[in-house]
C-alpha cells in the first residue's frame, strides 16, 4: 500500500514550468478524481469560506485554540462534524501526518508563517489566507519553502481568481489607458473597537475559559490577555495582525501590483498616519510607494489609503459614475485615461460612463489571460490533483504581495521615508529599521532557518 502522499512529477501542460505533485491515494498512477483529505488550522470565523469552497473533498481534522469555534460552523455544513478535533497544530499533524494531503490556514496573521511551514516541512499542500505572513522575512522564507518542497500552494486573496482582474490586465496590455504613473488603492477603514483614549500598554483581561491563550501567543512574546485581541479585533494590534493594510492591501492592491509589476519599490513613505504607536496600526494612513522603469513600464507612485473620513483619493476631473468614487478600489491613472477596480480588483471601467459605454460598443481587448473557475480553493485542489495549471496566488507571487504590503506597514510605524534595496533585503537609509523584517520568536516556534543557510 503506497502512502497518500507518493506524488508522481510532471510538468503542467499550462506553463509548461511548474512542477506538480500530482495526488495519488493508496494506488499506483493518478488519482485525478479522488477526495483530498483536508485539516484545519482555524475552524471558526473565515473558515467557512474554506468548507464551502471544499465542497467535495474530505475535511478530516479540525484544530482551533478555541474550543468554541471548533464546531462553529457545524450548523451550515454539518459534514464537519465528524472530523477529529485539536487544539495544537503540531500535534495535529504529528497524530494525522499520513491520513492528510493538504492544509488550509485561517487564524490571525502573527501565526501564519508557523502554521504553513509546518505543513509544508511534511509534504503537506497550503492554503494560507491573507496576508500571507506577518513579518518580510516569513514571506520570504515560504517563497524558498516553495521552491524547495514543489507543493501546491495559494493564499487567499479570491479576487485573484477573478475575470476582472485579468480584463484590466488585457486593457494595459492593449495600451487603453497609455503609460501609468500613478495609482492609488484605498479602502475604508475601522479601529476594531479601539478608541485614541484605550490606555496603553493594553490592560489584562481575563482568559475566555474556552480559550488556551499561549497557543494563540504561538511564536510572539508572551503577554498577557487583552480583550480586544480575541476574537477579531487582533488586527488592529501589531504584534498579530497589520491593520487595514493587512486586511485589505491584498485584496485592494492585488490589482496594481500584478498588472503593473509593482514588486520591488525603491522608497516607501508614510505621508500621513492617525493613531499609529508601536502597540496600534493606524486607523487613517495614506503610504506612497516609488517604483523605477519595469521592462517597458514607466517610473510609478503608487499609493495606499485608509480611513473612515476623507480617506479617499482625489477623484478624477473625468469620472461622471454615479455617487462619485466608491468606499474602495484602484484608479489607476495613465496617459490617455483613466480606470478603476473595485475592492477585490475586479470590475473595472473607465472613470468615465460614457466612454465605457462606447468602449463596449466597440469590442473590448481580446482575453489572452486564461479564466479560472470556480474561485481559489477549487483552484487549489484541481492544481492538487493534476486538474488544472499552478493558482494564481501561489507564494511566490503571494510572497511578493504581502512584501510590498509589509513596506507599507514598517513606513506607518516608523514614520517618513524608507529606502528599500529588493535585492538585498535592507533597509539603507534608516539600517536600524533592518531589525524589524523579522519578528522577534519564542523559544520552541522557530521555523525556516534551514532555508537560509
Amino acid at each position: 500500500m503506497m502512502n497518500r502522499r507518493n506524488f508522481i512529477k510532471t510538468s503542467a501542460a499550462a506553463t509548461g514550468a511548474f512542477v506538480l505533485p500530482q495526488f495519488s491515494i493508496g494506488k499506483p498512477g493518478l488519482s485525478a478524481n479522488s477526495k483530498l483529505n483536508i485539516a484545519m488550522v482555524g475552524a471558526g470565523g473565515i473558515a467557512s469560506m474554506a468548507y464551502s469552497g471544499l465542497k467535495g473533498e474530505n475535511i478530516v481534522a479540525l484544530c482551533d485554540v478555541d474550543s468554541s469555534r471548533l464546531h462553529q460552523h457545524v450548523g451550515q455544513f454539518p459534514e464537519i462534524k465528524n472530523a477529529r478535533t485539536f487544539k495544537d497544530f503540531r500535534v495535529m499533524l504529528d497524530k494525522m501526518d499520513a491520513e492528510i494531503d493538504a492544509v488550509c490556514i485561517g487564524t490571525p496573521d502573527h501565526t501564519h508563517f508557523v502554521a504553513t511551514m509546518d505543513a509544508m516541512q511534511r509534504g503537506l499542500h497550503v492554503y494560507t489566507q491573507k496576508p500571507l505572513t506577518h513579518s518580510i522575512w516569513e514571506a520570504r522564507t515560504l517563497r524558498k519553502a516553495k521552491e524547495k518542497y514543489k507543493l501546491v500552494t495559494n493564499m487567499g486573496n479570491q479576487g485573484h481568481t477573478y475575470d476582472g482582474i485579468r480584463q484590466m490586465r488585457e486593457w494595459v496590455d492593449a495600451d487603453v489607458l497609455g503609460q501609468i504613473s500613478e495609482v492609488h488603492s484605498w479602502q475604508n477603514g475601522c479601529a476594531w473597537g479601539v478608541t485614541a483614549d484605550y490606555p496603553l500598554p493594553p490592560p489584562e483581561s481575563p482568559i475566555p475559559a474556552t480559550l488556551d491563550w499561549d497557543l494563540w501567543l504561538g511564536p510572539s512574546p508572551a503577554t498577557t490577555f487583552n480583550r480586544f485581541y480575541h476574537p477579531g479585533g487582533w488586527r488592529r494590534w501589531r504584534r498579530y495582525g497589520n491593520g487595514m493594510m493587512g486586511d485589505w492591501f491584498p485584496h485592494v492592491a492585488d490589482g496594481p501590483v500584478w498588472i503593473l509589476d509593482l514588486y520591488e519599490p525603491v522608497a516607501v513613505e508614510a505621508e500621513y498616519t492617525e493613531m499609529s504607536n508601536e502597540w496600534l496600526a493606524p486607523s487613517v494612513s495614506r503610504i506612497r510607494y516609488d517604483f523605477v522603469e519595469r521592462g517597458s513600464k514607466k517610473p510609478c507612485s503608487f499609493y495606499w489609503h485608509n480611513g473612515e473620513t476623507d480617506y479617499k483619493p482625489k477623484q478624477p476631473d473625468n469620472w461622471t459614475w454615479k455617487g462619485g468614487l466608491p468606499g474602495g478600489g484602484s484608479l489607476f491613472l495613465g496617459e490617455k485615461n483613466s480606470a478603476y477596480t473595485d475592492s477585490r480588483s475586479s470590475h473595472p471601467r473607465l472613470s468615465n460612463r460614457e466612454e465605457m459605454r462606447t468602449f463596449k460598443e466597440q469590442g473590448l481587448p481580446a482575453a489572452t489571460y486564461p479564466r479560472v473557475a470556480d474561485g481559489p480553493f477549487q483552484e487549489w485542489t484541481r492544481a492538487i490533483k493534476g486538474e488544472g495549471p499552478e493558482p494564481g496566488s501561489n507564494f511566490d507571487y503571494a510572497g511578493k504581495l504581502t512584501e510590498v504590503m509589509l513596506l507599507g506597514t514598517l513606513a506607518a510605524r516608523f514614520g517618513g521615508r524608507i529606502e528599500w534595496d529588493a535585492k538585498a533585503m535592507k533597509i539603507t537609509n534608516r539600517p536600524e529599521l533592518n531589525e524589524f523584517l523579522k519578528d522577534p520568536v519564542r523559544e520552541g516556534w522557530s521555523y525556516g532557518e534551514d532555508l537560509w543557510t
